[in-house]
């Protein structure tokens, strides 16, 4: 890096110290790559976006991390000085697709030297939250060449390492705003950065089954890290394929919960009145729903026991069964609120059809909290999580109560009235629980707080004290205080409608065919 070009870029002393930072590390990425350099031209599997993603991501990450002087002259420095031995070697010709490899190329090195995975980060305060969303568990780098080139293919092992890197460098970026309150950012190919980090698992996902295809031995030869989030240990590794597998489901999932908080925070309409959630975001949020769900089902159903009992004993608490069970209750039990938030804004739903979808509701929230009562949820996330279960499985209740209490009091004995009182008096007691379970929630660490009111509760609160009040002052001045039940009636039991998606794990990638036909051949050509 020649003075002249430091003194154009006008930057600080402070600065130009941190340019010959960068500048002595790309020195060493390219030493060690002296010798496969003309191999990285040879990359042709690589997709246009991948690659385009894998650069912009990977510099956001370093003007996050590394300082806003990085991308835009270290980057530079290092294209100029690849394109400069590429001309002394002779490729003249090179086209834009080679560009584009070029660029990965050298995206894939500085993550080689880079400890992209980090620490794990715990923000202090997470906003506006209407879906709990636990904290990215997030990917460490990997090297596939040691571990897995002396059985697979070069451009196999190259394109495993290009499609993680990728995630490696997204989610990295991706974590420390995951929970902030904010609509999803536009990247340069349209989407969301969510959306695109959803995609970048979903294009990794047929390519690392193939290690585990068959139960070949492929599987325990990497060592794969992940950073955790409710687990008092910061990250865990281990030598299997299908704990990378677990871990990119819940991933996905944790993603598609993040999306149903962004779509279910209510915004200032157009019309300047009270900020609320629009009937198409609501319905939007429920397949959202439904798609976590999916992956959690998949995880738990298809993933878990294909685990040894010892590997599933030392998973971290955040891919525990019992975690992955309840994050999956979580999204059913939102996504039958949702419903019942339209039930109650459409002039067809039925009492009785409200009072289904609550008591639904409860038995969701219920077994999420049955899921994770026992487990050693640390403090921080786990925590968070657990306080989140138990304020939604209350609030449930009043739904519930309230909905069976309006039923009841259609009824015509004086048994049915007194019924219909206690349901509607526990409603309110639940009401003002679930506002004291909501505070315990948001003033946990991360601090969060509640979005102005909308949809199921905004109803409820507003009905449920006066409804109570009502119902009690005249069922009062009919019947004796012997008539009203001291207790709450037992909520009706309906069976649970709401299921998962039917998520399967995807095909091996056909690239895996390739590899298969091109190891036979090797084996031919190794006879004489």
């Amino acid at each position: 890096m020649s003075l002249q070009f430091l003194k154009s870029a006008r930057r600080t002393r402070q600065q130009l110290r941190l340019l010959e930072k960068w500048k002595k590390i790309f020195e060493a990425v390219f030493a060690e790559a002296e010798e496969s350099r003309v191999n990285l031209w040879q990359r042709a599997f690589f997709d246009r976006f991948l690659v385009l993603d894998t650069i912009v991501n990977l510099t956001k990450w370093l003007r996050v991390n590394k300082g806003d002087n990085f991308p835009s002259v270290g980057m530079m420095v290092a294209r100029g000085k690849f394109w400069n031995e590429a001309s002394e070697e002779g490729y003249d010709n090179v086209d834009l697709e080679s560009t584009r490899r070029i660029d990965l190329a050298i995206c894939l090195l500085i993550i080689e030297k880079l400890d992209t995975g980090g620490n794990r980060r715990r923000p202090t305060n997470i906003g506006d939250v209407s879906v709990f969303v636990p904290g990215l568990r997030i990917p460490k780098p990997v090297n596939f060449s040691d571990s897995l080139g002396d059985h697979l293919t070069k451009s196999l092992v190259e394109r495993l390492s290009a499609l993680r890197t990728r995630i490696v460098v997204m989610a990295g970026q991706e974590a420390p705003t995951i929970t902030r309150t904010r609509r999803k950012t536009a990247t340069q190919h349209g989407g969301s950065t969510l959306g695109d980090l959803l995609q970048a698992l979903e294009d990794y996902l047929p390519v690392l089954l193939g290690l585990v295809k068959d139960g070949s031995p492929l599987q325990h030869k990497v060592q794969f890290v992940w950073i955790n989030q409710e687990d008092e240990v910061e990250e865990t590794a281990m030598y299997s394929a299908w704990y990378e597998v677990l871990s990119v489901l819940h991933l996905m999932a944790t993603l598609s919960l993040s999306q149903a908080n962004l779509l279910l925070l209510p915004r200032t309409s157009i019309d300047g009145y009270q900020p609320k959630v629009s009937e198409e975001s609501r319905r939007s949020s429920v397949d959202v729903f439904l798609k976590a769900a999916g992956y959690l089902d998949c995880a738990v159903r298809q993933v878990l026991p294909q685990l040894p009992n010892e590997l599933r004993r030392n998973l971290p608490v955040d891919l525990a069964e019992g975690v992955l069970r309840a994050l999956c209750l979580q999204a059913l039990g939102q996504g039958v609120d949702i419903q019942l938030g339209l039930a109650i804004d459409s002039t067809k739903a039925t009492l009785a059809v409200k009072r289904r979808l609550a008591c639904e509701m409860v038995k969701y929230w219920q077994q999420a909290q049955d899921n994770i009562m026992n487990l050693p949820l640390a403090n921080g996330w786990g925590e968070k999580h657990r306080l989140f279960v138990k304020w939604k499985y209350i609030e449930a209740k009043a739904a519930a109560y309230y909905y069976h209490g309006l039923i009841l009091d259609e009824g015509n004995t004086e048994k049915s009235h007194g019924m219909a009182v206690a349901a509607l008096q526990a409603a309110d007691e639940y009401l003002k629980e679930s506002k004291k379970a909501c505070e315990a929630f948001n003033a946990s660490v991360p601090v969060s707080r509640n979005p102005p009111l909308w949809g199921t509760m905004k109803y409820l609160s507003e009905k449920i004290p006066k409804d109570t009040s009502s119902k009690v002052r005249i069922n009062k001045d009919l019947y004796s205080h012997e008539k009203i039940m001291e207790t709450a009636p037992t909520l009706p039991d309906f069976a649970l409608a709401l299921k998962p998606d039917e998520y399967q794990l995807p095909c091996v990638d056909i690239s895996w065919n390739e590899e298969a036909t091109n190891k036979v051949q090797r084996q031919e050509n190794s006879y004489p």
